[in-house]
């Protein structure tokens, strides 16, 4: 894949909206897992691997037209921790991709699934640092490093992550401008790799660091490799004010993959609330009216959503081309 064309652009050419998939960690949670633990979804690489490729399968099955893998929290710092060392570690992060290759392969296998649709892609996810430190940062920024030592910290799983197997990296939850700065920096040592870059908000106009995301998006721009800016793990209500901003300083693709509307208290380590998946399908119409091109989910979305997702785009917004 060369950089000067998106994987994203083979869906865009049959249709005006790219299907994201929902939550990975909470939906593995929502099934059994015990992720109460650092490594979060990454755990499950190494305990329950089978549960990761069927959670991809069902999203794929609901709709999805991209699966982001399980190495949001898979680090060479998190692994190392557990005892792991750099090759073993490496190996966990080219798991979480062949873990959606597999599923991807499983559905695109089965004739009946390929009515009406491209054939799925894997986004590879790259957590922020933040989430390295298990601690919140990815929510809040400051982290007090130099968009140099950003660069270190992301370049060796970036590395792995691109020769994986994956059709583009999923930078997502990023606090701050100078986080996917660093990133967009690094993409050029990587020729051939394609990212999105996802930041986390407060509100309807600021990153969790606080800055303008008109400002965050609009400084993207001259980043070719960079083909897709927008917002992830945000509550809903800011979405719709969120792609206004991003809308204007911007000719990217806008990606939102919110989560579902419950609040969750870490003080108990509790979601409240009870949202619906034809609510959530309701507000992504409203989003892709406003110019988000990629819609999923991030927390506590699953494949009741995507699929509703799914079926109000299926209805609404007909294939370009018959024939695909």
């Amino acid at each position: 894949m060369s950089h000067n064309t998106s994987p994203l652009d083979n869906f865009f050419a049959q249709r005006p909206l790219v299907i994201l998939d929902g939550a990975l960690a909470t939906e593995l949670e929502r099934r059994g897992a015990d992720l109460n633990d650092p490594l979060w979804s990454a755990k499950l690489l190494i305990e329950r691997p089978e549960l990761i490729r069927q959670v991809h399968l069902d999203y794929f099955t609901a709709g999805a037209d991209v699966a982001t893998t399980s190495s949001y929290q898979a680090t060479f710092e998190a692994f190392a921790k557990r005892g792991f060392d750099h090759a073993a570690s490496a190996q966990l992060m080219r798991d979480s991709v062949r873990l959606a290759v597999e599923a991807r392969d499983a559905f695109w296998a089965d004739p009946a699934q390929r009515a009406g649709r491209k054939q799925p892609i894997i986004a590879a996810s790259v957590g922020p640092y933040g989430a390295m430190l298990a601690d919140g940062s990815e929510y809040r920024g400051h982290y007090g490093l130099s968009e140099e030592a950003l660069m270190d910290f992301h370049r060796p799983r970036l590395q792995v992550l691109v020769e994986s197997g994956a059709d583009l990296l999923a930078c997502e939850t990023i606090p701050c401008l100078a986080e996917a700065r660093a990133i967009a920096r690094l993409l050029p040592e990587f020729p051939g790799a394609a990212a999105w870059i996802s930041f986390s908000c407060r509100d309807g106009l600021h990153t969790s660091q606080g800055e303008l995301l008109a400002d965050c998006v609009a400084a993207l721009e001259g980043f070719d490799q960079v083909v897709a800016v927008g917002v992830n793990c945000t509550a809903p209500e800011h979405i719709a004010s969120l792609v206004d901003q991003m809308h204007a300083h911007t000719r990217k693709p806008i990606l939102v993959y919110p989560n579902s509307g419950e609040h969750y208290d870490a003080a108990h380590k509790q979601w409240h609330g009870n949202p619906s998946a034809s609510h959530f399908a309701e507000q992504a119409r409203g989003w892709h009216a406003r110019g988000a091109r990629l819609i999923g989910g991030c927390c506590r979305t699953g494949p009741d959503d995507i699929a509703a997702v799914r079926q109000w785009a299926a209805a609404s917004l007909p294939p370009s081309n018959a024939s695909a």
